[in-house]
C-alpha cells in the first residue's frame, strides 16, 4: 500500500499536475525509500545496512545500480527523485 501511495505521489511530482504540497514525499526518507523501492523491484542486491534491512536481498540479482535494468520511465522517475533529493540537501 505504501509503495502505491508514493507512486502515485511521485506520478504528480513528476507531471506536474500541480497536486497539493502535502500529496507529495515529505521527508528525506520518503524519497530515499521511493528511490530505492524502484531499484529493488528490479533486482538489485543492496550493500547498505539501511538498503539491506527495508527492502533485504531474497531474490536479489544486480550487485551493481549500473547493471540493473531499468525502463525509460524508471530513470526519469529515479532522476526526478534524486533532484529532489538535492534540492533538499538530503544525506547521500
Amino acid at each position: 500500500m505504501r509503495s502505491l501511495l508514493w507512486m502515485m505521489c511521485l506520478g504528480w511530482l513528476l507531471v506536474g499536475l500541480g497536486a497539493p504540497a502535502r500529496a507529495q514525499p515529505q521527508s528525506c526518507e520518503d524519497l530515499w525509500f521511493a528511490r530505492n523501492e524502484i531499484y529493488k523491484a528490479q533486482g538489485y542486491c543492496f550493500r547498505t545496512r539501511r538498503g539491506i534491512a527495508a527492502f533485504g536481498n531474497a531474490g536479489c540479482v544486480y550487485d551493481e545500480v549500473g547493471d540493473v535494468p531499468l525502463s525509460a520511465a524508471q530513470r526519469r522517475e529515479i532522476a526526478a527523485i534524486q533532484r529532489e533529493e538535492r534540492a533538499r540537501g538530503c544525506p547521500r
